[in-house]
């Protein structure tokens, strides 16, 4: 618990090594030692020995818990002393440009030099510190702690220790410098901090953007981009307008798409809330409204707006950051994302101010590396932990004794939670309850309406269970039950519903969504269908072809014996209603219907 504790402005910094030496000891008696655990299957006592691999933490902790420095000069932790780096005179920042370094030898924008930095680019990327290199550089480190020091480390002389203030407590670990990777860097906050920045600059929101006065002054005294430098006339001075910049109409419109946009239930916060349409800003984002934005939000609310080249390059980084957080990941395709990160990148220096490319933007070019060697980000990134945090926060009952209360509502959670072992369908203790697992089987949501339905749709409801029921396939063999009950035909009085659950995932009709801000009507079904060129066509091919409708009604039939759920949809046409733009992107045109004659699909097809 005491690793947890850590209290706002009198946090330990460098000092948590003295709350960590209890954990250091127990780390390595279960690693040299080990402990004895019984094997109830072998029913057998065995030695059980384990190791830390890394730790997950956010960007200062990075630097607490490591060691490095995560400021000035040296700030990256991956290149350390190799860190391409600038001091902006007028806005008191350091820049981290310079990714041309990573493009291939003959790229050709390394050549180039009024578009970046007014030089060309000939070095080479920096090999990453491997634990035995750091280890080396902090040896001669000897710490002293405690806040009344002003010295907190006593380094020697040699230039190697600059981008070092201490050597970490886990190097007591006598398998840690042989890791390769020791401190992971946390996704969750370098996406949502790229994600502010990306939003502030090209909005102008006061307090995010890294577009203003000093970043501009700067390009004077670098002597590049004459055509974005401040221009003085009389006593104003004018700030020309940037190829990233929104004009009033275009802000307008971007935060009337968030305000106005619905997505399914429990993908996001509802964003409605988050914007302010008066002051034309947006309010409050969290961690995850920052990964929903810059994922997949912010590509559609920026189309029609910006030059194409910026919108380019800007989709390209959000495109970066969906493949990355995917849960499956294939290696063969790593290489390829990297080579497409460094290259929009290096758009963005071309189009950005040097001022934007903080520490953040530059931390992004090593997460490749870190999944080659971890796996997918979504196992070690901090979304658990900052829940966790949430729940040890709940716990406070008063403000003067927050570590006691923590430890006591924390001993009472894990006694109720041994004690439900013993107790049969108890829920769990602090889990909050799935509602779209209330019930293992598949139901309707909310009281369905018997209704008499047309005998025409009903006839095309039931032929589609006959053409697509495995069964009806092997009925020559063997008739099973369902299949005589199917033989009969449906009643002619099906219950409709306005929703209905089916493998964890809720739809409902348009007509539910309407009256809401989420929606969970919109379908997607891959069928087998039959292609030809022309109508003399004798060699047609069979393929898998997406189909995209919207749900209008949600029937249940009867067939006695077994009821059928099935949705009746308006689908689009898959010619000229359904097209992939050259980012990737399916555009689906609602307004091209089309298939009427076959509406209805099983719920249990529905994407």
């Amino acid at each position: 618990m005491l690793t947890l504790l850590i209290s706002g402005p009198k946090q330990p910094g460098n000092d948590i090594d003295v709350y960590l030496a209890p954990l250091i000891d127990d780390l390595k008696e279960i690693w040299e030692v080990g402990v004895d655990v019984y094997d109830a299957y072998k029913k057998e006592v065995f030695n059980l020995k384990a190791i830390l691999l890394w730790t997950i933490n956010d960007f200062p902790a990075y630097g607490n818990l490591s060691g490095c420095t995560v400021k000035g000069y040296k700030a990256c932790p991956i290149c350390g002393d190799n860190t391409v780096s600038q001091r902006l005179e007028c806005s008191k920042k350091i820049s981290y440009c310079g990714h041309r370094k990573y493009l291939p030898r003959g790229h050709k924008f390394r050549k180039q030099k009024k578009a970046f930095d007014g030089n060309e680019e000939h070095g080479l990327p920096p090999n990453p510190l491997s634990g035995e290199e750091v280890f080396e550089k902090v040896s001669g480190i000897h710490n002293e702690w405690g806040k009344s020091k002003k010295r907190k480390a006593i380094r020697n002389n040699s230039d190697s220790t600059l981008s070092w203030k201490k050597k970490s407590i886990f190097f007591n670990l006598e398998y840690w410098k042989h890791l390769y990777v020791r401190h992971c860097l946390d996704v969750m906050h370098i996406e949502k901090n790229v994600c502010e920045s990306l939003i502030g600059t090209i909005l102008g929101i006061p307090g995010k953007s890294k577009d203003g006065l000093s970043a501009r002054e700067d390009l004077e005294v670098m002597g590049i981009r004459d055509e974005l430098q401040p221009q003085k006339e009389g006593e104003k001075t004018y700030l020309p307008a940037a190829c990233y910049n929104m004009s009033r109409a275009e802000k307008k419109k971007f935060y009337t798409t968030l305000f106005e946009l619905k997505v399914p239930e429990g993908y996001s916060s509802n964003f409605r809330n988050r914007v302010s349409m008066d002051e034309l800003k947006l309010n409050g984002l969290k961690s995850h409204d920052c990964h929903t934005l810059i994922q997949q939000l912010l590509p559609i609310a920026i189309r029609g707006m910006l030059p194409k080249k910026v919108r380019y390059a800007i989709t390209k980084l959000c495109l970066f950051f969906n493949a990355l957080c995917n849960k499956v990941l294939d290696v063969n395709t790593l290489d390829g994302i990297q080579e497409e990160l460094v290259t929009t990148l290096c758009l963005l220096e071309m189009y950005f101010l040097p001022s934007f490319f903080d520490v953040m933007v530059h931390l992004t070019v090593h997460l490749i590396h870190e999944v080659k060697l971890c796996g997918p980000v979504w196992f070690r990134w901090m979304y658990p932990f900052e829940r966790y945090m949430k729940v040890l926060k709940s716990y406070v009952r008063k403000g003067n004794n927050v570590e006691g209360c923590i430890a006591e509502c924390y001993i009472a959670e894990e006694a109720l939670e041994y004690c439900a072992e013993y107790l049969k369908d108890v829920s769990a203790v602090g889990v909050p309850r799935n509602m779209n697992n209330l019930s293992s089987d598949d139901h309707g949501i909310g009281a369905g309406n018997v209704k008499l339905v047309d005998l025409k749709l009903l006839n095309q409801a039931h032929q589609y269970v006959l053409e697509n029921t495995n069964e009806v396939e092997e009925y020559k063999d063997n008739i099973s039950s369902n299949m005589r009950w199917i033989s009969h035909g449906p009643q002619h009085q099906v219950i409709k519903y306005q929703g209905y659950m089916i493998n964890g995932v809720r739809f409902h009709t348009k007509r539910h969504d309407d009256e809401h801000c989420y929606q969970n009507s919109g379908v997607s079904v891959v069928a087998n269908t039959m292609l030809v060129s022309s109508a003399k066509d004798k060699n047609p091919i069979i393929v898998d072809m997406w189909y995209y409708g919207v749900i209008e009604e949600i029937w249940l039939l009867d067939y006695n014996a077994l009821k059928i759920p099935v949705f009746k949809c308006d689908w689009v046409k898959n010619d000229g209603g359904v097209k992939v733009d050259d980012l990737g992107f399916t555009l689906v045109d609602l307004q091209r219907k089309g298939h009427k004659n076959d509406p209805f699909i099983f719920a249990s097809q529905a994407n």
